[in-house]
């Protein structure tokens, strides 16, 4: 069948797929299918190429699995609210269930697979991915919007398909009857599978993708939102550390420095003796009290907003957001960026209302007049996932990413948005108008900018997918390239970016999130020369890995050993000589990365005395994945004993070239006596002769 052909009838059979999904739901399932119609599904073109997996899957490998597809963009805010609801639905359905995204890109720079995996790294995708840069599949499938979901069954037949933005609670009622009819078939491979290779390697970064910047002039501070790391970093403007404000781990807790959680933070704005943050992926907004020391959420419930926000003022702890990625103070009011409802919303510094300033929630590039009655009013201004704000005390300028456009925004109400340099003028195809153009408010392109600052007359734009930094008038619109090659790099001289996503100007310097270096970089506005800050002492937040739940849940096997070893340190150590179980007919995946953990107990429970504490319950990632390794045990003194738990996390793949990889563990547990008289070599765990527990 022609791809031509197949989407046709794809598409045919769509209305009816999303009515009739689980006529079984409420009848046995023995007797009536959950789903009314299935398309056969023709193969996956060989030439595309797969990430975050270890080569080409194929559908017939993964008969027995339900197989979800997901049609998404890295750039898209829609894409992005679906991923958590995918990530629940992989844990729910461990052994039943294989996501596949499907990455097609709507901007150029989307189709260069190095950026497609620093995504993955990024937003923690743990599912393989294939770069559909030339749309194959998505026209294969006659794919119209991101995001799209298409499910197939353990047979191999699409059976439900739905676009938009879609909870866990609807694709679990589509999948929880469809499970349990295709299990009593006996239709069902349980075999859990493993993949999110980019992700699991070791984090060692001092930031981790820094999404934003903001500066205190007067005490000459720098706020970066280490966004990767779930945290704020003050420094001096020369790189010394002030502050770190929030734990590193993911989540929406109040408190101290030392006991606050954030989720992705992006946009900070200093007003006084308080940061506001833009806590993303909580859809809050944060106030941090750098006098008192303590964060609070002063908007947003924690969940995520799917409509327009409120067209009049609200309670703001009782109001849901989307993903504010920009915060900017005013007068009497912080304006927020918020991408997820393509609006601009303004918060009462006072925190008695919330409300939207400009916006209908239309996703376009039109000016207009600023606040609608209704949600997507005509005649009113629309914007396309705002994520830069600044001022210049007169217009809120406006980094409009979805629009490629810079846009500006009067303060006061009875004002008109107006695009400063940008789409607007064009009568179609103004959210696919992009490029790397210097020239006048109507010639000049940009390609998905998240940021711009004001200083001094000028507004400088973090040129993001253009890997450059620009400069504007902010009255005529003329830009020009002020520092960047436009190729992706970390090189000071000549200065390259890789996907700058923050800016903030302040003693004629200009400050640069450069976020998928993982770096800070400072440009001098006179000379345009750009040196990477060295923020001295920094390093990652010191937390548990996130393979321990996952080792917990595909974890195969178990080595009991009774019998107490005896071993001497050596050098304040003692060694272990570890041999991997492989099974038969997979082998060790060498560029996937190797974790072990290890676990100090005495018969009450984990109680660390004998091994330093420093090792104890973390993961240690090994640099070059063997079938054999060893792994040295530092300890707090040179005689005692305690029970050791040894874990291996590892990738094993199927023998040949195919992509089909699991998560192995294997774990041994002995006691361990260690004395200044006992033998000094390594000890040996192995898979032989020992008590083997399975799951």
């Amino acid at each position: 069948m022609t791809a031509g052909s197949f989407s046709q009838i794809f598409m045919r059979v769509l209305s009816a797929l999303l009515v009739a999904i689980c006529l079984g739901e409420t009848e046995a399932v023995s007797q009536n299918p959950p789903f009314s119609q299935r398309v056969r599904v023709p193969p996956i073109p060989a030439q595309l190429e797969w990430l975050n997996t270890g080569g080409p899957l194929s559908l017939e490998q993964l008969r027995g699995k339900f197989v979800l597809l997901d049609f998404w963009t890295y750039c898209c805010i829609n894409c992005m609210h679906l991923l958590p609801e995918l990530e629940k639905l992989e844990r729910a359905y461990t052994r039943e269930l294989v996501v596949i995204g499907v990455h097609s890109p709507k901007f150029d720079a989307e189709r260069d697979s190095d950026r497609v995996v620093e995504a993955i790294r990024r937003y923690g995708i743990r599912h393989p991915v294939i770069n559909d840069k030339d749309r194959i599949l998505w026209n294969l499938f006659g794919v119209q919007a991101w995001p799209t979901l298409v499910l197939m069954d353990p047979e191999g037949f699409v059976v439900w398909v739905k676009s938009g933005e879609t909870p866990f609670e609807v694709l679990d009622k589509v999948l929880r009857p469809a499970v349990a009819f295709y299990r009593e078939k006996g239709l069902l491979n349980p075999t859990p599978l493993g993949f999110g290779l980019e992700v699991r390697r070791p984090k060692l970064q001092p930031l981790h993708y820094p999404g934003k910047v903001a500066v205190d002039a007067e005490n000459r501070r720098l706020f970066i939102a280490d966004s990767g790391h779930n945290r704020i970093v003050v420094t001096t403007f020369e790189g010394e550390i002030v502050e770190i404000i929030g734990t590193g781990r993911r989540g929406l807790v109040d408190g101290t420095f030392s006991e606050a959680c954030f989720n992705d933070p992006q946009g900070l704005t200093i007003h006084r003796s308080i940061l506001y943050v833009a806590d993303t992926k909580n859809h809050a907004i944060r106030k941090v009290d750098l006098t008192q020391k303590r964060v609070s959420t002063i908007a947003g419930t924690g969940r995520q907003l799917t409509v327009p926000g409120p067209f009049r003022a609200v309670p703001p702890q009782r109001q849901a957001l989307a993903s504010p990625w920009d915060v900017c103070v005013h007068g009497d009011y912080l304006y927020i960026a918020m991408a997820g409802t393509h609006q601009i919303w303004r918060l009462s510094l006072d925190e008695k209302g919330i409300e939207v300033f400009a916006g209908n929630g239309r996703e376009d590039i039109i000016d207009g007049r600023l606040r609608s009655t209704r949600a997507f009013e005509w005649g009113y201004a629309s914007f396309a996932q705002p994520s830069g704000l600044a001022t210049d005390g007169q217009w809120l300028y406006v980094a409009d990413s979805e629009g490629s456009s810079i846009r500006a925004v009067p303060f006061d109400l009875t004002g008109r948005v107006r695009t400063v340099v940008g789409t607007a003028h064009l009568p179609v195809a103004r959210l696919f108008t992009f490029g790397d153009v210097d020239g006048d408010a109507r010639t000049a392109r940009f390609q998905h900018p998240l940021a711009v600052a004001y200083y001094e007359g000028v507004l400088y734009v973090a040129d993001t997918y253009n890997n450059k930094i620009r400069k504007v008038d902010p009255r005529s619109g003329v830009t020009e390239t002020f520092v960047g090659t436009g190729e992706r790099g970390s090189a000071d001289v000549p200065a390259r970016f890789f996907e700058p996503g923050g800016l903030a100007a302040a003693e004629g310097k200009l400050f640069v999130a450069d976020t998928n270096n993982h770096l800070i970089r400072v440009v001098d506005l006179r000379s345009k020369e750009v040196k990477t800050l060295e923020i001295s002492g920094l390093s990652p937040p010191n937390l548990a890995s996130p393979l321990v739940e996952e080792e917990e849940i595909s974890a195969k096997r178990e080595f009991r050993i009774a019998r107490p070893i005896l071993r001497s340190a050596v050098d304040g150590s003692i060694r272990l000589r570890i041999a991997l179980p492989i099974p038969l007919g997979w082998k060790l995946n060498p560029l996937a990365p190797m974790s072990c953990r290890i676990d100090e107990m005495d018969r009450e429970g984990l109680v660390p005395t004998l091994v330093h504490s420093d090792i104890v319950g973390r993961e240690i990632f090994l640099q070059q994945p063997r079938a054999e390794v060893e792994v040295p045990i530092r300890l707090k003194q040179p005689a005692g004993e305690c029970i050791l738990r040894v874990t291996v996390t590892y990738f094993v793949c199927t023998e040949g070239q195919e992509g089909l990889c699991r998560i192995e563990s294997a774990r041994w547990q002995f006691p361990l006596q260690v004395q200044p008289d006992g033998p000094s070599d390594p000890i040996v765990l192995g898979y032989e002769g020992s008590i083997i527990t399975e799951p």
